[in-house]
């Protein structure tokens, strides 16, 4: 029998994301909602559109779905959409699974967890690394919260979307892990744009001093694929926002108390990221970190 999906949240992840569902050749019946209409209208020309994809006019319309995904920018916008006004808490079928992937706050997952299992739901978090590139090609790295029968039964609608599913543990790890991972990547894009600031200061050549860093101990994910890329020639366009960055870190900071451990490069990375959402404009991507650090670091006028 076809499997009936949800799919709520059409951003520049969701929507790549869900046109993978759509592409693959399992037997899938998709119902696609954003509170956007325009989102919606996107996916118009897709060949699969008012196939075996299709809009949905309310959350109503997923009461029949065998598992709702839900791909959207933090736990409040999340929470909303389960809990709120006709919210998925209360429109599921018994039975059906709830697939939190996008960035939530682990502590709002194992709060929810309990409550939908109530409602006979299951609630498996399942958050993805790799960005808007990885996310149209189908590659992107699922961490999934779930037991093993859970993340058996969500596999086959996982691996049309990512390359690599990892299994984290329990119900709210994966979006703890997904909170630190990007803390890790935070601190490391902050590492090689502030070392980038010193070297074009000192006259050094940008290019040689990425190819140092990628042959040499300093090499991680942002200086292999930032620095050249976006930040050295000023494009500031790698795929993830700031405010994205600034507002994990802001969960992975909170895992200080619930874990009884205190982190003090991880509270002074966050408190950087979040003053430089407050400096950029609204949209800023997160490679401006390196911009931002260009602005507190500007000479003064002559």
């Amino acid at each position: 029998m076809a499997l009936n999906i949800g799919f709520v949240g059409l951003g520049m992840m969701g929507l790549p994301m869900l046109e993978n569902l759509a592409r693959g050749e399992e037997n899938f019946n998709l119902l696609a909602y954003d509170r956007d209409p325009a989102r919606l209208d996107r996916l118009a020309g897709h060949p699969a559109w008012n196939r075996t994809l299709k809009p949905a006019a309310g959350l109503q319309a997923l009461t029949a779905c065998d598992v709702v995904i839900t791909m959207l920018p933090d736990s409040a916008a999340t929470n909303a959409v389960i809990e709120g006004k006709d919210g998925l808490a209360g429109i599921m079928r018994a039975g059906s699974v709830l697939l939190d992937m996008g960035s939530s706050n682990p502590a709002e997952t194992l709060r929810l967890a309990p409550r939908l299992r109530e409602a006979g739901v299951t609630l498996i978090d399942a958050p993805v690394s790799g960005a808007v590139a990885k996310a149209a090609a189908g590659t992107l790295a699922i961490m999934v919260g779930a037991d093993a029968a859970g993340l058996e039964r969500v596999r086959p609608v996982l691996a049309r979307m990512g390359a690599s599913i990892i299994h984290t543990g329990a119900v709210g790890s994966a979006h703890a892990m997904k909170a630190l991972n990007n803390y890790v990547y935070a601190a490391g894009l902050l590492a090689a744009s502030e070392a980038l600031l010193i070297a074009r200061r000192m006259d050094l050549d940008l290019d040689v001093f990425t190819d140092v860093l990628n042959a040499s101990s300093g090499r991680n994910v942002a200086t292999e694929t930032k620095l050249r890329q976006f930040i050295v020639p000023g494009t500031y366009n790698g795929g993830f926002a700031l405010a994205l960055m600034a507002k994990d870190l802001r969960t992975a900071d909170s895992l200080q108390a619930l874990a009884g451990v205190s982190a003090s490069q991880l509270s002074l990375c966050t408190e950087l990221w979040q003053r430089a959402r407050e400096a950029l404009p609204a949209g800023a991507d997160n490679t401006e970190i390196h911009r931002y650090l260009e602005r507190l670091n500007a000479p003064p006028p002559a």
